[in-house]
């Protein structure tokens, strides 16, 4: 939901979620923009941007979003350019050219809404965007990482980041190691992943593709997210197009141990019958090289075999996970043996 109100927008936010107990996040302060987040709202708070509402619907990006409804005894819509009639025929057309130079998130949000609605884009629209994308840095990192996060996590969205490379929205921020992966995302493929997996895996490969790590960085991306990204980065960069069967067992190993949660991120980009395979051990949460873990607890391993805490004891967790998952230790015997062995020999 978005509010206009007459001024100070901020601070209203944040007198609700005081109130409320609730969370108040700021999207520019220059603008007098801030996000109230309450219960599974999302609620946007700005101020009013001239003298009337009409003004301020005027000076909107997308017809279709200068649509107004005044709160009170007496509802009422607003709507001064014609946005209702744009809903009707599913087009996406802007309010006017200044204002994508007033704000050029715009660009960026324009392609949003045409992955959300499966709106056609007005051709003059269209070659506003490509007349001012590249002011897009001129706009808060917040604001861009929030409109990409909404893109990103579209399953149809692929479209759209086809159009958004082909313009040059991200360029400051783009990975330009590798160029977008051409994923066939084909019936058979939508098949292997359900539909939880695909939110996972689509959301990742896309931000990997689109953003370099600085720009990850720069976009104000978390550190799980940026750290999610370098990772499937990493493995990507060593496919060997043999589903890794080519790697050495440590580093197999390790594929496993850094993807393990996000995993069909990388199986999306495998060939269809090893997407089949992999993602059917994935889904076994007792497989022991999908779901690398020690096979016994580090308490037990010192209670039997009195060994001291420290790091020299984490190595040789590590190192039975590893002769877990590759099935050379199975029973508790062979455990407490190969411990034996290993820290004799380190």
């Amino acid at each position: 939901m978005d509010l206009v109100v007459p001024n100070n927008a901020i601070k209203i936010t944040q007198n609700f979620a005081k109130s409320l107990g609730s969370t108040s996040i700021v999207l520019d302060a220059e603008r007098d923009m801030a996000r109230l987040v309450f219960q599974g709202w999302t609620i946007d708070f700005a101020t009013q941007i001239g003298c009337s509402l009409e003004e301020d619907l005027w000076r909107r990006d997308f017809r279709l979003n200068a649509i107004a409804l005044l709160l009170g005894p007496n509802p009422k819509i607003v709507d001064p350019t014609g946005g209702m009639e744009d809903l009707n025929k599913k087009k996406l057309v802007a309010v006017h050219e200044k204002n994508f130079i007033e704000d050029p998130l715009r660009c960026l949000r324009g392609l949003r809404f045409m992955a959300e609605l499966n709106f056609s884009l007005d051709p003059q629209t269209r070659t506003f965007i490509n007349t001012y994308s590249n002011l897009l840095p001129n706009a808060a990192p917040e604001r861009i990482q929030s409109e990409l996060k909404r893109i990103v996590y579209l399953k149809e969205a692929d479209d759209v980041i086809d159009l958004l490379n082909e313009i040059g929205l991200l360029k400051l921020w783009s990975n330009e190691k590798l160029s977008p992966p051409k994923i066939l995302f084909t019936s058979k493929n939508q098949n292997v992943l359900n539909n939880k997996e695909l939110s996972l895996a689509l959301p990742l490969i896309r931000l990997t593709h689109l953003l370099s790590d600085s720009g990850l960085a720069s976009l104000r991306f978390s550190k799980r997210q940026r750290n999610r990204c370098q990772l499937l980065r990493k493995w990507q960069e060593r496919n060997d197009g043999f589903a890794f069967e080519t790697l050495k067992e440590e580093d197999r190993f390790q594929l496993h141990k850094d993807l393990e949660e996000y995993l069909p991120a990388l199986i999306l980009q495998l060939s269809f019958k090893d997407q089949e395979v992999w993602i059917n051990r994935w889904r076994d949460l007792k497989d022991p090289l999908f779901h690398p873990s020690p096979p016994v607890d580090g308490n037990t391993l010192q209670e039997i075999l009195h060994l001291p805490q420290g790091p020299k004891l984490g190595s040789l967790m590590h190192h039975l996970s590893h002769e877990r998952a590759f099935g050379r230790v199975c029973n508790l015997e062979e455990i407490l043996q190969e411990a034996r062995h290993w820290w004799q020999h380190n």
